[in-house]
């Protein structure tokens, strides 16, 4: 760690207070927290840097990093070299399998990214060339958020020399707009599912067809089905309301959902089918005739555009 030291040595102290965000996965962020803590404490002492790990279940956590541009650069070398021991010690699998190279995927406003490709991608060629690492960025923006991941992997020294130049990029050209920043989440199905985070929408329209099927089931199965409203104790789920006029169709009782609630219509019969009649209804009979006399005086007229 010492050519990193020196490195940092050489700089000028700047005024500046820099915030370096990183995505990690689990296990690297367990490697930086260490036992009890102890590993992430040393380097905020050693760095004087401010560093805070998201919290959460997820498999990806973002790391942030706050504080001057010395405080952290040191603290990225620590960690750089930190996940470079751990992948020393790796137990290999193959025998003289080469180790993977290290890998930091920095968290950038995509309004920044455009000054660190440069044009026709002249900066980020400059950069993998004076430095020896390997920098992507990516294509796509970060779920439900304006920022891009950079990824830079190498040797530790390659990747503290290539941050150093990432963090004077993003320093001159300042974001553009609002950035709204990324926060792993869950997977989809389990934020639906979620009291807090689920559409209402979603949960009341999946409690009525859930609803419909079991009174259905319990109408066809020759149960007698109540004419009094249906209880639901959700709040976001009118109740159903029985029609009493309409016979039992094939489905069983209709029943009518009031949608009024979260998209402002008036209610509608959902599910409901007219009762079977021998014949067809009184209004389709002209209905058809009508339709058959309009084909028929456009017939000439399409024929002249189609050759069919």
């Amino acid at each position: 760690m010492s050519s990193s030291d020196a490195g940092l040595e050489e700089e000028p102290e700047l005024s500046i207070t820099l915030t370096l965000r990183m995505l990690m996965h689990g296990k690297e962020v367990g490697s930086i927290i260490g036992k009890k803590g102890e590993t992430v404490k040393r380097i905020r002492e050693q760095s004087s840097a401010r560093i805070t790990i998201s919290e959460g279940s997820c498999p990806e956590r973002i790391t942030t990093i706050t504080g001057s541009t010395a405080a952290v650069f040191h603290a990225v070398s620590m960690i750089a070299f930190k996940l470079d021991e751990d992948l020393c010690s790796a137990p290999a699998n193959g025998g003289t399998v080469s180790r993977p190279p290290v890998t930091l995927r920095l968290v950038i406003p995509a309004s920044q990214c455009g000054s660190l490709i440069g044009k026709a991608g002249t900066k980020i060629k400059e950069i993998r060339e004076t430095t020896g690492a390997q920098v992507q960025v990516a294509g796509d923006l970060l779920p439900n958020s304006t920022e891009r991941a950079v990824t830079v992997s190498g040797v530790p020294d390659a990747i503290i020399l290539c941050v150093r130049q990432i963090c004077a990029v993003i320093l001159e050209s300042p974001p553009k707009g609002a950035t709204i920043p990324y926060h792993p989440s869950l997977s989809l199905g389990t934020v639906l599912l979620s009291a807090n985070q689920g559409s209402p929408v979603s949960i009341a329209l999946a409690q009525y067809l859930i609803t419909a099927c079991l009174e259905t089931a319990k109408s066809t199965s020759g149960g007698t089905p109540s004419s009094a409203p249906a209880d639901l104790s959700t709040p976001f789920s009118p109740p159903l309301t029985a029609l009493p006029t309409a016979p039992p169709g094939l489905l069983g009782t209709p029943y009518a959902i009031s949608l009024s609630n979260f998209i402002g219509l008036k209610p509608v019969p959902f599910l409901a089918l007219p009762p079977a009649s021998p014949g067809p209804p009184p209004g389709l009979a002209a209905y058809t005739a009508k339709m058959a006399a309009a084909n028929g005086s456009k017939k000439a007229e399409r024929q002249k555009f189609s050759p069919y």
